[in-house]
Formats: C-alpha cells, structure tokens, sequence
C-alpha cells in the first residue's frame, strides 16, 4: 500500500470545482446534524450546572469539575481509537458515537453524582469518536481535495455555530420540561441519528480498504501519520492553539468583570461575540481555502492567522477601553478560528484515506490543549495577575507560530 504521505512532485486530481456552500449543505445536512446534536449534552450541562448541582446534592464545583473527565475521555479514547477510525465504514462509526452520546444523555438525566460522572465520561468518548467520523465522511463525499477540506471545514464550522446557538436554543424546551427534558430529548435524536447512520452503513467498505489494498497494522497506521508532511507540527499546532484560546476563554468573564464590571447579563452578549467571529472566521476561511487558486496558500494562511491570534491576544490583556476589548475579543476569535480552518483543510488534504485517523489525533491533541490552556492560563494569572495571564498564552502562541513554520507545502495538486 502506499503511503498517503508519499511527497511526490505533482498528483493528478478529478477538476477542483468546489460546489456552493448551500449545495454543500444539502448534501451533507446529516453530517451537520449529528455535529449539532453532538454539543446538546454538555450546554445543557453548563447551562444547567446549579439546578443539576442541587438534584446531585453536590456543590457547583463539585458537579461542574466533572466535566474534566470529559475531556480526560476524549483524549485517552482518541488517541487509543484512532488507527481504528478508517477501518469500519464511516457511518458505522458514527453510529456508534451517536449511540454512546444517546446513552450518556439518558444517564445525565438520572442527576445522581455517580450517574453524572459516567455521563461526563461517556461524552468525551462519544464526540472523539463521532467528530473525526462525520468530518471525514463529509470529505469522503467529494473527490477533488479542495472539496473534500471544504466538507470538513463546514462540519466545523456547523460545530463552532451550535457553541454559539445551542444555549439559545436549548432555554425555550427548558421553560417547558427543564434540564431532564432537554437531555432526553437529547437522547431520543441522538440514538434515532444512531439508528439512521447504522442503516446507511451497512455494507459500506471501510476507507482504507475500500481499493483492495493490504491491511495495516495497528502501529503501523501511526507510522503513516508520521510520514505525512507536516502532519506533526500541524497537530501541535492545533493542541497549542486551542490551549491559548480555550485558556483565554476559561478567564475571559472574570477578566470582563474585574475590569469593566461587566454583570453575567451583558456578558452573554461578549460571549455571543467571540462565538460569532469564531464561526465566521472558520466559515470564511474555510470557503477561501477551497478556492482552485487562493491567493494566498494555506500554510500562509496559518501563519497570518496565529500572528493574529498572538498580537490580539497580547494586547487584549492591557486595552484600556471597552470598544477595544470587545475589537479584540472579536479578532482573537476571528484568528484562531482561521487557524483551526486550516489545520482541518491541511490534515485532510494531505491524509487520504487516513483522514479519519488524523482528525481523530487532531480532536484528542485539542482535549489535552483544553486542559493545559486552562492550567497554564491559571499558573500566570496566580503568578503576574493578567499581565502573567497575556503573558502566558502569548508565549503558548508564539511557540504555535514557529511550530507553523515547519508546515511547508505538500504535494502540488494539478486541476
């Protein structure tokens, strides 16, 4: 079998016509619904935290510290389950994640301490497992590399706009059947979604032996993900990058108030601003990226973005003024959302067949960085107040930012 990151100099592709987004939409509107319904849990969950805290008889927390063991799931299972994702035909994966989530919903909705930790385990396992499947699967359904990374930039995309919505949405239901409607609700769509991605799969042969080619093993599929180019720095690149902005985010209301004394009210509304740009950011970037010819090339692309992310970030820690604070929520979003679109359309582009495996490590190095934004972002607000907190994730951005230089092209695509 050849590698899929064999460099040679030029590879010929089907004509890289990239159809319109809403073209996009309609044929991938399964897959963007799964990537939807996959954040309910947790927003209910954060959403939700003191009524649920109170139903546990836990403290807030308590219950909401939780929620680590999701992420703790998500990169244990990730990188344990990544050779494995492009073995199995794509929807049955994805079944299996839906399953898993509709499970963990039903046992949230149970509200007992011990009941909520499995349901917090179980989610982190369930969206490592189902984001690299839909994300590959939609790439799967377009031929021309520029196609397949615009699937995939759109199904994140689609992801970065419930964070945005799903709170919103969520709170209407909530009036009528509260947080325990919301999660079995959750459940009964995610396992019917289950049950249609099963039926659509079966019989489906998995990607990597979809041309007869040999099996390979285990260990062996690390090894391909090895030798793609740039594969290494580009997936460090997306651990440090969501490490500087998920830490960013974590103190971002604290910051919020203590400066400007902003109440939780019209804090709702910085969130709202910082998730809008972050999807905008990966919806136009992406979009761009798909163009035959795009003026500039991805991997410049990158860097143009973490420079951004890194001088927002830097200054957004000292700005003196709250129109300026909010400038730079929005170009702090708008940059690492960039970056994100890239290193999707990179990974896909570059893995072939092994796309799957590579989103999957991509997914489960971004739960590591959940965690270390969160710590690091601490240790220099506790060290240097918020002057050690900018200084902190500028550093963490700029090591992104040397990391990104040595993602240099890949193979030349002939139209």
């Amino acid at each position: 079998m050849s590698s899929p990151g064999q460099n040679s100099p030029v590879v010929t592709a089907l004509p890289a016509e990239v159809p319109g987004d809403w073209r996009m939409v309609r044929r991938l509107w399964p897959f963007l619904l799964a990537s939807a319904v996959s954040l309910i849990p947790f927003t209910v969950f954060g959403m939700y935290l003191v009524p649920i805290a109170a139903a546990a008889g836990g403290d807030v927390a308590e219950i909401g510290g939780l929620r680590g063991l999701g992420g703790l799931a998500a990169l244990v299972v990730g990188f344990v389950l990544a050779p494995l994702i492009d073995r199995l035909a794509r929807e049955l994966v994805a079944a299996g994640g839906l399953a898993l989530l509709g499970v963990s919903a039903a046992l949230g909705a149970v509200g007992n301490v011990f009941a909520l930790a499995a349901f917090c385990l179980l989610i982190g396992a369930s969206t490592s497992i189902l984001a690299p499947s839909i994300g590959a699967a939609a790439a799967d359904r377009f031929r021309s590399p520029a196609a397949a990374g615009r699937a995939a930039t759109l199904v994140s995309a689609t992801t970065s706009m419930m964070a945005m919505l799903a709170a919103p949405v969520l709170a209407v239901p909530g009036l009528l059947w509260g947080w325990r409607g919301n999660l079995l609700a959750a459940s009964v769509v995610s396992l019917s979604l289950s049950v249609a991605f099963f039926w659509r799969g079966r019989g489906r042969k998995a990607p990597l032996y979809a041309d007869g080619a040999e099996r390979m093993s285990y260990l062996a599929t690390y090894r391909e993900l090895a030798r793609i180019p740039g594969a290494l720095p580009l997936l460090a690149v997306a651990m440090l990058r969501t490490a500087a902005f998920m830490g960013y985010l974590a103190y971002l209301a604290a910051f919020y108030d203590e400066r400007f004394g902003l109440a939780p009210g019209w804090f709702a509304l910085v969130w709202s601003l910082s998730g809008a740009s972050f999807f905008l950011g990966n919806l136009l970037a992406g979009r761009y990226l798909a163009l035959e010819r795009p003026w500039i090339s991805p991997e410049k692309l990158l860097l143009a973005g973490l420079g951004l992310a890194f001088i927002s970030v830097t200054a957004f820690y000292f700005s003196p003024t709250l129109p300026l604070t909010l400038l730079l929520t929005a170009l702090i979003g708008a940059g690492h959302a960039t970056v994100a679109a890239c290193v999707t359309t990179l990974l896909v582009r570059r893995s072939g067949e092994l796309r799957g495996s590579a989103l999957s490590v991509n997914a489960a190095g971004m739960s590591l960085g959940t965690f270390l934004g969160a710590a690091i972002g601490g240790l220099g607000l506790g060290l240097g107040g918020y002057p050690g907190t900018a200084c902190a994730f500028a550093a963490i951005t700029l090591l992104a930012v040397l990391l990104a230089v040595r993602v240099r092209g890949g193979p030349r695509v002939r139209a």
